[in-house]
């Protein structure tokens, strides 16, 4: 017996496929080879086409089941997507626009108007969140901006609902996935109101909630016969990325705490209590596992710009041909600091830990006669962990302790040096798992068709590969570059 799991990221399509029994990877696939393309056709905008996730979804499970799996032997579908993101469908579900995904930074004005016109106490009080650049605030862009696009909707999804949608023909999504988009009432634990009023949109668009761990769906013929799989397979689970991240790790109870350092970088830490910080720089989602008994939100921290950092110096500033691990290795030829060359790494969009200001990346102090390309790689990696301190002290500021972190062993923590960076900086040890989102929307699979009886059975099959702690040797060295760092940030927000 199998158990299938899909992520739908921002760069690429994963899909695994795993035996539900030893909990071993029995074959997965990655699509496009390239990273998907993200469309900016103004600036601060961030598009995708919903087609291109599916056209590469289908790729992806063509590779998988070359392996010589029977489809029959798959016993349930998972599900984990880029968060944040609008689809608009109409009623004959054609998708009326590209999707406005996570990193767009058109709706930060329509976020903050409609906080001003509920209240910021009130936002708080109730939804743990400003309404920000949240799917909800797209949604409100849409209406405002193109009309007769807003007119013909009929409904509006995440990422992963339009996925499950193209699967099983129904249009439904999460709690966890309405607080994503600032669309739930933590108070009134119910569909938020107080934001639709606000922006003038009907609660007729938003999709009804099915439970995270059910039967959300059955395969349709028509997608069964696209995908090469058996026609009735359940879709049993679907989260976005960071609390999908954050199950995969095993991350459920409260003081439990995740990381991912893909083309962005996120710290979730698990709480029971309504957490929110005042200025809405961290947000409070609910995680997959709360229930009305046994409340679990997630206070997540986002980095924008970490992995498509990383990329951009493969594809601008590395040698043609180097891989990342070539390029970690090059990093770490250079001394803690980079010989005083900083940069700024937000240059993917608005950011939350900066209130919602777009300020770009920036590369200060830069030295022709000193500083080379492995100066150039070091201080991106610096740059991306002390970002991730910045907001990480916002958490602490909220009573999150950050002792230790749970993180896959993938995207930038490969990299030896990003990882000890960031235990040495933020004085947490970092713990390495063998798992990924894709395996993780598998077990949420397992979980939700029954296959596993508990949470605990889900994960009988995750090892720790390895944990890194702080290094006394190199912490004065990395206090003082944070310091130098710090000065630079506040200098470009003072511009």
């Amino acid at each position: 017996m199998y158990l299938l799991g899909y992520d739908i990221g921002t760069s690429s399509i994963k899909a695994t496929l795993m035996d539900a029994g030893t909990q071993q990877v029995a074959a997965s696939a990655t699509c496009p080879r390239k990273e998907m393309e993200i469309l900016s056709p103004k600036d601060g905008w961030a598009e995708q086409h919903p087609e291109s996730w599916w056209q590469n979804l289908k790729a992806a499970t063509a590779e998988i089941l070359a392996a010589g799996v029977n489809p029959a032997d798959i016993a349930a579908i998972g599900i984990t997507y880029q968060m944040h993101g609008l689809v608009c469908v109409d009623r004959n579900r054609h998708v009326l626009r590209p999707s406005i995904i996570w990193c767009d930074s058109r709706a930060v004005e329509v976020g903050r108007r409609a906080a001003e016109k509920i209240g910021p106490d009130t936002c708080l009080e109730h939804l743990l969140n400003h309404p920000g650049n949240f799917t909800a605030a797209k949604l409100g862009w849409v209406k405002q901006n193109e009309p007769d696009t807003y007119k013909q909707i009929d409904k509006v999804m995440l990422p992963g609902d339009y996925i499950a949608m193209k699967m099983t023909d129904r249009i439904v999504t999460t709690v966890s996935g309405l607080s994503e988009g600032i669309l739930w009432d933590f108070k009134e634990s119910k569909t938020a109101d107080i934001v639709l009023d606000a922006l003038g949109i009907s609660p007729d668009l938003l999709a009804p909630t099915v439970d995270t761990f059910s039967n959300q769906g059955e395969l349709t013929a028509a997608a069964a016969a696209e995908l090469g799989l058996k026609a009735g397979t359940p879709i049993a689970y679907r989260a976005g990325d960071q609390p999908n991240n954050a199950f995969s790790l095993n991350v459920l109870n409260p003081g439990e705490i995740a990381a991912t350092a893909g083309t962005s970088g996120v710290v979730y830490g698990i709480g029971d209590k309504p957490n929110y910080d005042p200025r809405s720089r961290v947000n409070t989602f609910v995680h997959v596992n709360n229930t009305a008994k046994a409340h679990r939100n997630g206070v997540l921290l986002c980095l924008n710009g970490t992995g498509i950092l990383n990329s951009w110096l493969k594809h601008n500033v590395a040698n043609p041909g180097e891989d990342y691990a070539q390029m970690n290795a090059q990093a770490a030829t250079v001394p803690v600091g980079s010989a005083g060359l900083t940069i700024l790494p937000f240059g993917n969009g608005a950011e939350r830990t900066l209130e919602n200001n777009n300020i770009g990346a920036s590369i200060r102090g830069l030295n022709f006669n000193v500083h080379t390309r492995a100066h150039m790689l070091r201080a991106a990696q610096e740059g991306i962990v002390f970002a991730l301190n910045y907001g990480l002290e916002i958490m602490r500021d909220m009573g999150v302790a950050i002792d230790t972190v749970r993180a896959g062993s993938a995207n930038m923590f490969l990299s030896p040096l990003f990882a000890s960076a960031f235990a040495t900086v933020t004085g947490a040890r970092v713990e390495l798992y063998n798992t990924d989102g894709s395996q993780g929307a598998a077990r949420g699979a397992g979980v939700g068709a029954g296959v596993y009886k508990d949470f605990a059975a889900a994960f009988t099959g995750l090892k720790r590969t390895k944990t890194i702690e702080s290094d006394p040797a190199q912490a004065a060295a990395y206090k003082e570059a944070y310091t130098t760092w710090q000065k630079a940030l506040d200098s470009q927000l003072k511009v």
